[in-house]
């Protein structure tokens, strides 16, 4: 995942990390990449053009109507001659600039302008991240297929301790090689993914259901297709937007996603993702059920095995099949044991077990995963989905040799 000859537009935003940066763009640089920068008038009161000069070994660009600037490098080549553009630290002003296609700015122009890849590094207080406003713009910002890399956890600069430090440069510059290296790796493969939970009717207004929100899935979706794989979801009810670029197929129940699954066949690989229901209700009644005076008898039946299915296909089965093994106990094990049982290749384990909060990681936005194969489990630290997307779409390309 070399960075030799890479590209990067750095921009600077208004936060005490800001004196992060020059580490990761000494850092960039042994490592072979170029960096220009964009330094924001608030990132300018914590770290001086000179220095960030001095360190890219380029000229510092703040103004967006700097005329000599704009003949020499105008704000839309200065944004597409990069191969990523970088937003360190990203703060919540400049979060939601760019969520709401603002543009007073340099940096805001820039960021709207590049047809590259974004990866945002936000950092700011524990409460700005945690604000309702900053999650729905954080959320749109994902679902129009920008990166991000932290925050971390850990005592601010104004004294609280919570969510918001940016991620250390090591941190950015991992996710930067991710970025760059996936990048049309996948180019020319055909993916199948399935997401989500899938609903069982009782009755018109009851069924059987799980709680997956289906975040994982499609952040592994778009993680494909952003590496360049022709990507069909099959996802379940969700309450999640279409990603672009993406075939969507959706669907309510195990059988549909299965038959489903078998249209998109032939692909070069699958990763099941979706929560299925074990069983579904035998002849579910057409009319809603009334209050009984006791309780109703329900007649299961067991629903088809779609992992199973696809990994034992008897004509089209994918060269890479890989399945989710949520688990609340006896993780590795259990996840061992599946990846055997269902003849599939690879077992993504997570534990979904509620933690001291009695939060659950089904509908959280973040993960801690277990790659399983044949070679043994890579443990992978506490991420976002969409890294977790990235770090399988990386992991992808290597098993079919296209790794950088």
């Amino acid at each position: 995942m070399g960075l030799k000859g890479k590209r990067i537009l750095l921009i600077i935003g208004g936060g005490i990390a800001a004196y992060k940066t020059l580490e990761m763009v000494r850092r960039l640089r042994e490592a072979g990449a170029s960096v220009r920068a964009i330094l924001t008038t608030a990132g300018a009161q914590f770290v001086t053009p000179l220095s960030v000069s001095a360190l890219t070994g380029d000229k510092t660009w703040q103004e967006l109507f700097d005329l000599t600037g704009e003949a020499e490098m105008g704000h839309i080549a200065l944004s597409r001659a990069a191969d990523l553009v970088v937003a360190a630290p990203a703060t919540a002003d400049l979060i939601a600039k760019l969520a709401t296609g603002l543009a007073p700015d340099l940096a805001s122009t820039a960021l709207l302008a590049t047809d590259k890849p974004v990866l945002l590094a936000p950092a700011m207080n524990v409460r700005m991240w945690e604000h309702a406003a900053t999650r729905r713009n954080i959320a749109s910002l994902r679902r129009d297929g920008i990166h991000f890399v932290g925050p971390n956890e850990g005592e601010m600069a104004c004294g609280e301790f919570g969510e918001g430090r940016m991620a250390e440069p090591e941190e950015i510059i991992a996710a930067i090689r991710i970025l760059i290296s996936s990048r049309q790796s996948l180019s020319g493969l055909r993916a199948l993914v399935t997401a989500g939970p899938t609903h069982e009717p009782i009755d018109p207004v009851r069924y059987l259901a799980n709680r997956s929100s289906g975040k994982q899935g499609y952040a592994i979706a778009v993680a494909l297709a952003g590496a360049g794989a022709e990507t069909v979801l099959v996802s379940g009810p969700v309450s999640l937007a279409p990603p672009h670029g993406i075939e969507l197929v959706r669907v309510e129940t195990a059988i549909q996603m299965r038959d489903a699954c078998e249209v998109a066949l032939p692909v070069d690989f699958a990763v099941c993702a979706a929560a299925v229901a074990d069983w579904h209700v035998e002849n579910p009644h057409t009319r809603k059920l009334k209050k009984p005076n006791a309780p109703p008898s329900l007649t299961l039946a067991e629903n088809p095995d779609i992992l199973a299915g696809l990994a034992r296909h008897p004509t089209a089965r994918p060269k890479l099949v890989i399945g989710f093994a949520a688990e609340t106990g006896d993780l590795l094990d259990n996840a061992a044991a599946k990846r055997a049982a269902k003849g599939c290749d690879w077992i993504i384990a997570n534990d979904v077990s509620s933690d001291s909060s009695g939060r659950s990681v089904m509908g959280s936005d973040t993960n801690r995963v277990h790659l399983v194969t044949d070679s043994g489990a890579e443990s992978w630290p506490l991420l976002s989905k969409p890294e977790i997307g990235r770090r399988l779409a990386a992991k992808i390309a290597e098993f079919f040799g296209r790794a950088a």
